[in-house]
């Protein structure tokens, strides 16, 4: 299974690997492309900017709450019922079935379209938890690197595909059949859900249960002890714990960049058509570069290729701080797709090495809550620094500080000290 030919031809790694080209439409599509914009637009028309902001602000904060808290419980729990697959579909079915439901909100109900994402980004978000952690049912720990990065990268091309077909159903709404863009859009929330629907099948057909550790009853219980026994017992399991500090600060960094690109571009007044088109340029870009970086990995390791990810990010805040054109905003999205799969794929390839197989549920919980729950200090570093200064450029620039520290604290990570049973 060294080969991308290999990876396609194996149907356990091909299956699994098929669930990010199934879930990332929803992140692209909703989260990163229409769903602000038109509950600005149309559910929260009647309501100032500021107020808008705040009410979609909440429901982003609700959800991300949400998994921060019961990632790792709900890991746990998997982990000793032999429930990760259950669990994946429970989460996954939530997800679609609220994607496909912001079709029936009615124009101006900023408040049911509000609950309605909240429950959809729980599904996304919760369904990750169980899906990072069947890797381990599909891959040998010495080809994590590549597989995590051929689910990357299908999860991007997958993701592209169908944005910009939406993209496209929205610029030209008259040439698809529709009576307006509002109408394209709505839509397009609907085809998030029948692709994540279609191509979610072959991982519950084809990837196996890991076996359980224990009954679904009593892993409740025991799933709420494992993790206060983690937390007091980390030094059992001290690299994943140092990994997953010095994770939370680079790809809070990462995370950060991801959200303010657009709003920073808008800043500067690039119009929104070209920070779309930048949008499908990282998408597109990112399929490639992902393959890309975890054949270096295997090559080279993983931490180097994370020091040479982070490096490029911090190269280019320095860029953005300096750009003046919409041509040098491509040009930054390319370079942004280069590194942002590969950072996030080798970052969970990595840290599998130092998960107990019997309780990659329970860990994984724990490297989702801090990576889904990132851009933390980034977006507060960005906000503060710019209203002391009046510079949304400085602003931008301060996010070095968190990747800087991240790539510090990745140093003391060692790889030898992989977990006995990922060894």
């Amino acid at each position: 299974m060294g080969t991308i030919r290999e990876m396609f031809r194996d149907r356990r790694v091909f299956s699994w690997a098929l669930y990010d080209w199934a879930n990332s439409v929803f992140a692209t599509t909703i989260i990163a492309g229409f769903f602000p914009v038109f509950f600005k637009e149309y559910w929260s028309s009647e309501a100032d900017a500021v107020t808008s902001t705040a009410q979609l602000g909440f429901a982003n904060s609700i959800g991300s709450v949400f998994i921060l808290i019961a990632a790792p419980i709900l890991g746990a729990i998997a982990d000793g019922g032999g429930a990760r697959k259950k669990y994946l579909g429970v989460f996954t079915a939530l997800g679609i079935v609220m994607s496909a439901g912001l079709w029936f909100v009615e124009q101006g109900d900023w408040a049911t379209a509000a609950v309605v994402y909240v429950l959809a980004t729980v599904g996304f978000s919760g369904g990750i938890v169980f899906y990072d952690a069947l890797i381990m049912a599909v891959s040998p720990p010495d080809r994590y690197d590549q597989v995590s990065s051929f689910g990357y990268a299908l999860g991007y091309i997958g993701g592209g595909l169908l944005f910009a077909l939406n993209v496209a159903m929205v610029l030209m709404p008259e040439t698809f059949g529709f009576s307006g863009a509002a109408e394209a859009v709505r839509l397009s929330f609907v085809t998030v859900a029948v692709w994540w629907l279609l191509f979610s099948i072959p991982l519950f057909r084809q990837v196996p249960e890991p076996p359980r550790t224990g009954d679904t009853t009593s892993a409740v219980a025991a799933g709420l002890r494992s993790i206060a026994k983690t937390l007091r017992e980390h030094r059992a399991h001290r690299m994943a714990g140092l990994f997953l500090i010095a994770y939370f600060f680079y790809i809070d960094g990462v995370h950060t960049i991801i959200r303010m690109a657009v709003d920073y571009g808008l800043a500067l007044g690039f119009p929104s058509d070209s920070l779309i088109v930048a949008l499908l340029i990282t998408q597109f870009v990112g399929f490639p570069a992902a393959l890309a970086f975890g054949l270096a990995a295997r090559r080279v390791g993983p931490k180097p290729m994370l020091y040479f990810g982070v490096v490029v990010y911090v190269a280019v805040t320095v860029y953005a701080y300096f750009m003046t054109s919409v041509i040098e905003f491509y040009v930054l999205a390319v370079v942004v797709g280069l590194v942002q799969g590969g950072v996030q794929a080798i970052s969970r390839s990595l840290y599998a090495r130092f998960v107990p197989a019997a309780q990659s549920g329970e860990f994984f919980g724990f490297f989702n809550m801090l990576g889904r729950f990132a851009a933390i200090v980034g977006p507060s570093l960005v906000a503060v620094t710019g209203l002391l200064t009046g510079s949304s450029r400085l602003g931008i620039l301060s996010v070095i500080v968190v990747l800087v520290i991240g790539a510090v604290l990745l140093t003391f990570v060692r790889e030898q000290e992989a977990a006995p049973a990922a060894a």
